[in-house]
């Protein structure tokens, strides 16, 4: 008897850790990516939590830890450059994470450490899906026809198969606040720490060390218009306006990303469905549950995600409504105690005001004081749960 077939729709972290884990428990894997080429690039994601275990279980633990960004630590500065205040770091959970790690290089340790039999299929996009019941035939724009047991959407927070299966029930939340991500050229002032400027009008400057020679930069801001729907030059114009007299680096990495090949623009939305499968179409990762980088956390839910899926599947004699019900009913609590930010918590994060910018400093002076320091920590500690992982059937 032939082994059941999964298409899984998107080859980032939630993705391919669905792909290891279908392909590990005896499922054959198809992966539909639509980019051209494996996407490298992108900005810091950690691992922390539960996903912890599940990269464990992966044999990659080492792996990702040696591919470390180099980051050691997370300071506010002002507009010299001067250290204001410090944010928790260090063990696995503080703002830098023990298991700090780009995005491109995190997707690159799994998809080099994929198990035999999964195939992957660049620069084609799912254009049709026709669920019978009993499989799920996909259809996709290079002409594809693959008839599967389990379609895994695992596209990201704009995933077109998502809108077109479940539609009326994905409910999209923007919180206001656009970020254009960026790699740059280092200089000598830079260090190996995560500094942090923040100006009046909401706006934020940042600037992370990476493993490669060059400097990760994010510009993010508090308004309430949509700059991913604007082309990169259009895009970038409007953020050269708004960061006009910002100080400190801003001008620099403005500069940057002209030159820049892989800036990234996210105006960001929080994603929630109250039911993350019909038939047998289920998401997995931003597509089901986008976090945003407020919330964090991101890259440890989907890499837990795709173990998840896959365990509940495995279970001996579970049919593939129950599995898929089981499995949200295990992730679901760890995704809501991510995605629900605390009232008032984005406009905290993004004062307008110095009166407002002077507050917050003093916030997090106080709050990284040794008194309160244990509930700081709690801030930064995510995807974590005290319940077992579910086994492998």
């Amino acid at each position: 008897m032939s082994p059941p077939h999964a298409v899984v729709s998107g080859a980032s972290i939630a993705g391919l850790s669905a792909a290891h884990w279908l392909r590990r428990t005896g499922w054959r894997v198809t992966v539909v990516e639509r980019a051209p080429a494996f996407r490298d690039g992108g900005q810091n994601v950690d691992v922390r939590g539960v996903a912890r275990e599940v990269l464990d279980r992966m044999g990659l633990f080492g792996a990702v830890k040696a591919l470390n960004t180099t980051e050691t630590g997370a300071v506010l500065v002002d507009g010299r450059g001067r250290v204001t205040a410090g944010l928790p770091s260090g063990g696995p959970d503080g703002a830098t994470a023990e298991l700090e790690i780009l995005r491109g290089d995190f997707a690159r340790a799994i998809l080099r450490n994929l198990p035999d039999g999964v195939e992957i299929v660049y620069g084609d996009t799912i254009t049709g899906t026709e669920d019978d019941g009993d499989s799920v035939t996909v259809t996709t724009a290079g002409g594809r026809v693959l008839r599967a047991g389990l379609l895994v959407v695992a596209e990201g927070v704009r995933s077109a198969t998502r809108d077109r299966v479940f539609g009326e029930l994905v409910d999209r939340r923007p919180l206001g606040v656009n970020m254009v991500f960026g790699t740059i050229p280092r200089t000598a002032s830079d260090d190996d720490r995560w500094r942090w400027y923040g100006t009046v009008g909401g706006r934020q400057v940042h600037l992370r060390p990476d493993n490669h020679g060059t400097t990760r930069a994010v510009l993010s801001y508090l308004r309430d218009e949509d700059l991913a729907a604007l082309d990169r030059g259009r895009a970038l114009a409007r953020v050269r306006a708004r960061y006009a007299g910002a100080g400190w680096e801003a001008a620099r990495v403005l500069d940057g990303f002209d030159a820049s090949e892989d800036v990234y623009v996210d105006h960001l939305t929080q994603i929630r469905v109250p039911v993350w499968h019909r038939g047998r179409v289920c998401l997995v990762g931003d597509a089901a549950w986008c976090v945003t980088p407020l919330g964090g956390g991101g890259a440890s839910l989907a890499l837990t995600g795709g173990y998840v899926l896959a365990a509940c599947l495995s279970s001996a004699g579970t049919g593939t409504e129950a599995a898929l019900a089981a499995y949200e009913r295990w992730m679901r609590p760890l995704v809501d105690s991510v995605q629900r930010l605390p009232p008032g918590v984005v406009r905290a994060a993004y004062p307008r005001t110095r009166f407002g910018l002077a507050l917050r400093t003093l916030a997090v002076r106080a709050l990284t004081s040794p008194p309160l320091a244990p509930l700081a920590a709690r801030f930064t500690q995510v995807a974590a749960t005290d319940r077992p992982l579910p086994p492998i059937g």
